[in-house]
């Protein structure tokens, strides 16, 4: 079907997981290769060793940046949950070149907020920034002016690949990700047949 990338799994979730996010490294030719990780130093090392013997391995780096997620998640506050995604971005950058930062729960974020973490991942080495519709609350209009502003407010987008990650909870994944390349997003995160967490994803 010609997929770009692969994100093959979580490997600090589990043994098996690692293993099957190795097995897939090293069997899989000519695509990019990536497994997700929360923004701490073992996640971050499992995907590294997970990934590191594919042809084009990439290291996804996943963090809260809704006020909802830094008080009741995290409480911590914007500024140490921001310098939390920065050390992690820089030390990812440090074992693989292509390195993933998402926003978990963009779509509930605070906007001033948000446009200031894109480009502090970008600016720490960030080469893909991913958007999420977390828990599948956007509806297209409000999806694609985001993703429409990212690209107007942030000075050093055009340095990452700007991706987007909807969720169906209310059935508007794919609708949402049309959206969102209308406005400019480069890379659409999707599933087969949409299986994903709760709905589930956009359908490839």
């Amino acid at each position: 079907l010609n997929v770009d990338v692969i994100e093959a799994g979580f490997p600090c979730s589990s043994p098996g997981d690692f293993r099957a996010v190795q097995e897939i490294a090293k069997a899989i030719k000519g695509r990019t290769i990536t497994a997700l990780a929360r923004a701490v130093k073992n996640d971050i090392d499992a995907v590294w060793e997970a990934v590191k013997l594919a042809e084009k391995p990439r290291i996804h780096v996943v963090l809260g940046s809704s006020d909802i997620h830094l008080e009741h998640k995290f409480r911590r506050s914007r500024e140490e949950v921001l310098e939390i995604g920065v050390e992690a971005v820089k030390y990812a950058k440090s074992l693989c070149p292509e390195v993933q930062y998402s926003t978990e729960d963009a779509s509930r974020s605070d906007r001033e907020y948000l446009f200031k973490v894109v480009e502090a991942v970008i600016a720490a080495g960030a080469t893909v920034v991913n958007i999420p519709d977390t828990v599948g609350w956007a509806v297209p209009g409000q999806w694609g002016d985001l993703i429409a502003a990212i690209r107007a407010n942030v000075p050093n987008i055009d340095k990452a690949i700007l991706s987007v990650h909807c969720h169906n909870d209310l059935g508007m994944a794919t609708s949402n990700s049309l959206a969102a390349v209308k406005a400019g997003a480069q890379q659409v995160e999707c599933t087969i047949n949409a299986l994903g967490e709760r709905a589930g994803n956009a359908s490839l």
